[in-house]
């Protein structure tokens, strides 16, 4: 048997000899016997020749099995089959083993099965790897930088959403190097290096950006963490230059701007492909007219025009003495003074080397905001200041609005409206209408003291008007100030017209009924937020006159309402041509709503620093401390500890209870809702209102009109 599992031939031989023999053996009158045992030595032994089926039920051999080999006579057929046998598991296709404890018989039976897989048998080739498209000279860094990503990319970026984009990005390049080719930087990479070491011109800290020196990059390794220094770098500048250096939230809980994240995905697509990577990096700023108005100023104050920053040298002093009858004007010359007139700004006469009255002029301005003495002297103390631009108080006050703009959305405006939105700057007390990328209309507006009650900055959308506006007092100004005044004076929600209510659960609901008297005058305009403020007439109009008006509850208050309404609405339904003589012709004592076909988005920002329309720089006061809060943490706080978010506690909605004195008026002993309410309050208008309880007989209910279109 041994010699049929060498040579096919003679296999083939026996088992024909096999099947003859069954052939035989089947036609004896023996197997017709009604006792099939045997006893026999002879039957025994064909019956130990005669093969049994495995459990597998292989097939009956057809007479492609039977099929002579021609090899069979070659003497090193052998050899090869056992050379065939001697390689690899990986290589070769084999039949299961036979059980050592199986006989030849056994063996037999699996033969043919074996023979139809000898093809498969024969060493396998080696598999054809695919053309790689990494140039030769790059591939050893290509290799570093498949091992460092796959092992240690969390050194480069601790951010797993970045560290995956990169792992992705370099993965689908095949690990080849994005800023250099054959050892040598290539454009994207001068531009992003370029970019990046020129962050302070956009208000940014080159520091936080540190760039790799590809010069000193001699060894794979180093080529590679260059390569991943320059990326991640690049992607903290993108994300900071678009969300801000600090979350919003690390400065005040009065604050909610719709978060705009960078994808690192993007900013790796954006950049490569890009045919000039300096300005596609340069991009993610704020796209505002007046950030790149803020930026410009930046340069200006610090003496930059655009160009590298002036240092000033040390010398003498350099002091203007004016004219007098006895002498004439000292004016003192010196090489360093074009430098100081370029530092301070000054355009006339750039290269005029006299130290005159207008540069003095400028000296002592500089030193006024610096807290120097102010003398107009160009000292030692004088020059070390202007060479350290942190100390300037403007160039402060700059970059904290610039970083502002970067909470802001890149879209201000609704773009079915012609990019209309309103836009209302806290410590400039002023709002704006701007469609078309130009103001259409301007008002002087009241906002909140500073403290608790400081308006929020935010951006939300005004969906509609209301005319003759019911006053739902916040539960704030109840709990705080119209409860403790109860108790002092019992007829104090009288004399003011305002309607105390209990509402079903035991609370406290204090309102005014719509008229000249109102707190919200005429018109209030709806923009639906978390802080429950809106903007509104109101009946103190004296309050305009004044310089600073922060005077309001969180609020704010319009000067010219009526106008304002004329405006929003022409914007959005222009065909109706609404004026303010139309609107004023609503007044009355009901509730008018006038829903918007297309929401106006509403921007409340805190500017101390901005670009008038006459191109000079304007400076307001720090009204809640927006700019120290801001400073102290660009001052003391790490760079990426500051974009985290942080959990402020949200605004009490809860309406107030207490006790109220027996003698205050109630409006009603068991409603919510007032004899002239018309509508829920701007709570509810949020959050939903209650189910109202049955109307009290016999009152009369007010109607509400709402006007669409």
């Amino acid at each position: 048997m041994r010699d049929c599992l060498k040579n096919r031939a003679g296999f083939d031989r026996v088992l024909m000899a096999v099947a003859a023999t069954f052939l035989t053996v089947s036609v004896t009158p023996a197997l017709a016997q009604a006792d099939p045992a045997r006893s026999g030595a002879a039957e025994l032994a064909i019956d130990a020749a005669i093969p049994r089926p495995e459990p597998a039920n292989v097939p009956p051999p057809t007479i492609n099995d039977f099929k002579l080999d021609t090899t069979a006579s070659v003497p090193d057929a052998a050899k090869a089959t056992e050379k065939a046998a001697e390689t690899k598991p990986a290589e070769i296709v084999t039949a299961p083993a036979p059980d050592a404890g199986k006989n030849d018989s056994a063996t037999t039976t699996t033969a043919p099965a074996a023979a139809t897989a000898t093809p498969a048998a024969e060493p396998a080739k080696e598999p054809i790897k695919a053309a790689s498209n990494v140039p030769p000279a790059d591939q050893p860094v290509a290799d570093k930088l498949r091992d460092i990503l796959g092992a240690k990319s969390s050194r480069f970026f601790d951010r797993k959403a970045e560290r995956a984009a990169v792992e992705k990005f370099y993965n689908a390049r095949e690990f080849a190097p994005l800023w250099t080719q054959g050892g040598t930087v290539t454009e994207s990479g001068k531009g992003v290096v370029a970019r990046l070491k020129d962050a302070a011109s956009d208000g940014l800290n080159a520091s936080d950006y540190p760039v790799p020196d590809f010069a000193a990059a001699a060894t794979p390794d180093q080529l590679a963490e260059a390569e991943l220094k320059l990326t991640a770098s690049m992607l903290d500048y993108a994300r900071q230059a678009q969300s801000g250096r600090m979350h919003w939230s690390q400065v005040s809980a009065d604050i909610q701007y719709p978060d705009h994240p960078t994808d690192a995905s993007e900013v790796l697509a954006n950049i490569t492909t890009a045919k000039d990577a300096s300005a596609a990096l340069e991009s993610y700023n704020p796209p505002h007219k007046l950030y790149r108005e803020l930026k410009a100023k930046l340069a200006q104050l610090r003496g930059q025009g655009g160009g590298p920053a002036l240092q000033i040298t040390e010398g003498p002093a350099l002091a203007f003495k004016p004219a007098t009858k006895q002498q004439p004007a000292v004016t003192p010359e010196d090489p360093r003074v074009p430098q100081l007139r370029a530092k301070l700004g000054i355009s006339e006469n750039a290269n005029d080397s006299r130290y005159d009255a207008k540069v003095a002029e400028a000296v002592r301005k500089f030193q006024e905001g610096v807290e120097l003495r102010p003398t107009g002297v160009l000292d030692d103390r004088t020059v070390k200041a202007l060479n350290s631009p942190k100390r300037d108080r403007q160039i402060d006050t700059v970059l904290v609005n610039m970083e502002r703009w970067r909470w802001l959305p890149r879209q201000l405006g609704a773009p079915s409206l012609g990019d209309a939105y309103v836009i209302l700057n806290i410590p400039d007390f002023t709002l704006r209408v701007m469609h078309n990328g130009a103001p259409v209309w301007t008002t002087k507006v009241v906002t909140g003291k500073p403290g608790t009650h400081a308006t929020p900055l935010l951006t939300e959308t005004m969906k509609f008007i209301t005319v003759n506006p019911t006053w739902n007092v916040p539960p704030s100004i109840i709990y705080n100030e119209y409860l403790p005044a109860l108790q002092q004076d019992p007829t104090v929600l009288d004399r003011m017209g305002l309607r105390l209510e209990y509402a079903r659960d035991g609370s406290i609901h204090i309102s005014q009924p719509p008229g000249e008297a109102n707190a919200l005058g005429r018109i209030r305009f709806n923009f639906p937020n978390k802080f429950l403020v809106y903007q509104h007439d109101t009946p103190d109009k004296q309050l305009f006159a004044k310089e600073e008006r922060a005077f309001s509850h969180g609020c704010m208050r319009v000067q010219n309402p009526d106008q304002y309404a004329a405006i929003l609405l022409n914007i959005t339904m222009p065909n109706e041509r609404y004026t303010p003589e139309k609107i004023r012709s609503m007044y009355g004592r009901s509730e008018i709503d006038i829903k918007f076909p297309t929401a106006i988005p509403v921007n409340i920002t805190y500017q101390t620093a901005f670009v008038d329309d006459a191109g000079k720089l304007q400076l307001r006061k720090d009204l809640y401390g927006r700019d120290a809060a801001m400073l102290a943490l660009l001052r003391n706080s790490r760079s990426k500890d500051m974009e985290n978010v942080v959990a402020r506690s949200q605004p009490s909605y809860a309406r107030p209870t207490g006790n109220v004195p027996r003698s205050v008026n109630l409006a009603s002993d068991n409603s919510y809702y007032p004899g002239n309410y018309s509508g829920p309050s701007f709570f509810e208008r949020l959050f939903g209102a209650p189910t109202p309880p049955a109307p009290i007989p016999g009152r009369r209910q007010q109607p509400r009109r709402i006007i669409t279109r």
